[in-house]
């Protein structure tokens, strides 16, 4: 178990040990080749609808379920910090996902599927093996597939990782894992096989309330560079709002679960923890399920989503950024620096950040926030709106980002990229900074050592259209041009929205910042709105849900991408990546319509699947053996008598390797209290 510590990290971080652990990989390719604001009540996206209303809406389908995905918590790198010395070494808390299915009650094939996985992100891998796994199912589950299965993730940086698909984030996790991929994949599938068993007739009702103290922009500096008339719309830099769709069966009235979405991002647990958790998000859900048993008004089996949204530039560490070096001064408002010019000794501060507790105090803290501000708005029913509409549809077809062209709505073309990350991106963040002399705010030529453009120029210098393309950032891993010995990044992202009603949920595969989260929802309202994709007279609801699908690291608007700090240098696909995926999303609305009949636009050009193909240094377990004349869970050291209330009670017993028998569905180790002359598990 990891000692109580403030530090941050141990050895090489981010993207310091990503980058040693590339030119590694390259040399082994080569050797074998030869503070808190005001909520807005101005957001045009999170307007009501037509104020409150008190009726039932229109029936749907619901169902929910639920499943354990903790993989291997010992021995596998964390997906996240991108740290190879965050090796799990634990379980804090087990991780699941949760399926929520919506369709209608006259029309089998109409339903969708809204998995919430408590883990870094969507992947390809995981989508791929997910959809294989609900095929074979049997015929039952035929309607379920490519286009109606969203697969988004809370973003916790504290889960396994080794299940993404491609080569750059499975450099830090020594590769693929397929224990730690079939972990996630088995449980989601579960989830949705008892989603689908619980389905049944019922209602959902919409509702916002205002979480003013549960996260705040870490790039303001950014933020800033959107246009003034823009920004004055809104009287906060991160979306406070958090959305709440609730399930409600018909037969009793009886809630048998919630999905919410609200954007902060799963960094509460600091990086140098080694123990499994679903971070804050983690928590609220928990919290959340716990909260409503015994309640006579929520079935057995209520399940709670904690999803994300315009996560991009928001941060858990709500008392700001401070340079941890003596000095007690916040960090560069422009950089993110301190006084020596570096990124190092930059670190955001959660609500409990005196805590010596690797997060953990802050997590809960952040989790709890979310959960009260849901459970108020539940617990108040008067203030949720009904979804209307029978209509339940779906859209998915995948789009090639290298170099695609598309009208502005200037009519200007514009162009986005193969997939590129600036140096910024090596300069990390507040919640994780990098290392060496990389800053956040680096754009034209790059202030950073030039060995860095020599060691880049090692992996693939950039062809001149792409360096052309990617203006003002300087790439320093041009990973979209990296197909040896597979993709090393996506350049193929899912295009998708879900619709139920007058509700569109867009699936985003990048994280979005707040203001290109913004502009988004809005172009989806006002297109929803005036095409005729929502019911006649009923404003449409839209939010915005990722990093899902597959993983496409960040999108920001075009000026928050000139000002090139990290969520900008980490924008794939160039400065047009967000009006992009504007326009593909609106091109795909009209499939949304109640007059489509369930027709799909082409599936466009296939991902490459690299799950068989993927290296693999991860070595397995090589011997575990109980002690001589001793067994696996026999205990070693019993608690002595009786102990008084808050005391500490221990015990020691022989343990296995956690990675011979994940007990998915079960636990490692249970804590049971006498009852009487009986005993119970506590």
């Amino acid at each position: 178990m990891s000692s109580p510590s403030r530090t941050y990290g141990r050895g090489p971080r981010g993207f310091t040990s990503l980058l040693l652990a590339i030119v590694t990989l390259l040399a082994f390719l080569q050797l074998g080749s030869a503070s808190p604001s005001r909520s807005s009540p101005r957001n045009p996206a999170d307007e009501p609808l037509h104020g409150r209303q008190t009726s039932t809406g229109d029936k749907y389908l619901v169902g929910v379920g639920k499943g354990d995905i903790t993989g291997p918590v010992v021995e596998i790198n964390f997906a996240g910090y991108a740290s190879t010395d965050q090796v799990g070494t634990g379980l804090r808390q087990r991780i699941f996902s949760r399926a929520f299915i919506v369709g209608e009650v006259g029309n089998p094939r109409a339903r969708f599927v809204y998995l919430v996985l408590d883990t870094q992100s969507g992947d390809t891998a995981l989508r791929n093996g997910i959809l294989e796994g609900v095929a074979a199912l049997g015929p039952a589950y035929s309607m379920y597939g490519r286009s109606n299965i969203a697969v988004t993730g809370t973003h916790s940086h504290s889960g396994p990782g080794a299940w993404f698909n491609y080569l750059l984030p499975q450099v830090t996790s020594l590769g693929f894992d397929k224990q730690s991929y079939q972990a996630v994949v088995d449980g989601a599938v579960l989830s949705i096989k008892r989603a689908h068993e619980s389905l049944q007739e019922g209602f959902l009702d919409f509702g916002t309330t205002t979480i003013p103290d549960a996260n705040l922009n870490r790039s303001p500096w950014a933020y800033l560079a959107n246009p003034a008339e823009e920004r004055a719309q809104y009287a906060d830099d991160v979306d406070k709002a958090l959305t709440l769709l609730r399930f409600k069966r018909a037969s009793d009235s009886k809630s048998i679960g919630v999905l919410t979405w609200f954007a902060v991002h799963g960094t509460s647990m600091l990086g140098n923890n080694t123990h499994v958790s679903g971070d804050n998000k983690g928590v609220a859900a928990i919290l959340f399920e716990k909260s409503v048993k015994g309640d006579p008004q929520a079935a057995e089996g209520f399940v709670a989503g904690f999803s994300q949204s315009t996560v991009g530039d928001t941060t858990p560490n709500v008392l700001g950024a401070y340079c941890d070096d003596g000095s007690g001064q916040m960090c560069s408002f422009e950089s993110s620096t301190c006084a020596d010019g570096k990124s190092q000794a930059c670190h955001g501060r959660g609500p409990a950040f005196q805590k010596l507790d690797l997060g953990v105090s802050s997590c809960f803290e952040i989790g709890r926030r979310q959960f009260a501000g849901a459970k108020a708005l539940y617990n108040t029913p008067a203030s949720l709106t009904p979804i209307v509409g029978a209509t339940v549809s779906s859209v998915h077809h995948y789009n090639d980002m290298s170099y695609h062209t598309f009208p502005l709505p200037n009519g200007t073309i514009a162009q986005t990229c193969p997939a590129a990350l600036g140096y910024s991106f090596a300069a990390g963040t507040s919640d994780g900074p990098g290392a060496f002399d990389f800053t956040q705010g680096d754009s034209g030529a790059p202030s950073a050592n030039p060995i860095w453009s020599l060691i880049s120029s090692l992996l693939r210098a950039p062809s001149p259209a792409q360096a052309a393309c990617q203006q003002p950032k300087p790439i320093l891993l041009d990973v979209g041009e990296l197909s040896a010995p597979y993709a090393w990044s996506p350049n193929i992202v899912d295009v998708q929205t879900l619709r139920v009603g007058q509700l569109l949920m867009i699936i985003s595969p990048s994280e979005a910042s707040t203001m290109a989260g913004r502009r988004w929802r809005t172009a989806v309202r006002d297109a929803a709105a005036s095409t005729g994709v929502t019911p006649p007279g009923v404003a449409p609801l839209v939010v915005l849900a990722g990093p899902a699908n597959t993983y496409a690291h960040y999108v920001v608007t075009p000026e928050e991408y000139d000002r090139q700090r990290y969520e900008g240098a980490s924008t794939l696909y160039g400065k047009w990546t967000l009006p992009g995926y504007v326009h593909l999303t609106l091109a795909s609305l009209k499939f949304l319509r109640p007059d489509a009949a369930g027709a799909q636009p082409p599936a466009g050009p296939t991902p490459p699947d690299n799950r068989a193909r993927s290296l693999s240094f991860i070595s397995r377990v090589l011997f575990d053996s109980a002690p001589a004349g001793k067994k696996f869970g026999q205990g070693t050291v019993s608690p002595a008598g009786e102990y008084a209330r808050g005391a500490v009670v221990s015990a020691t017993f022989v343990g296995a390797n956690p990675r011979n028998e994940l007990r998915l569905g079960g636990t490692f180790a249970a804590v049971e209290r006498r009852r009487g002359t009986g005993c119970g598990r506590g």
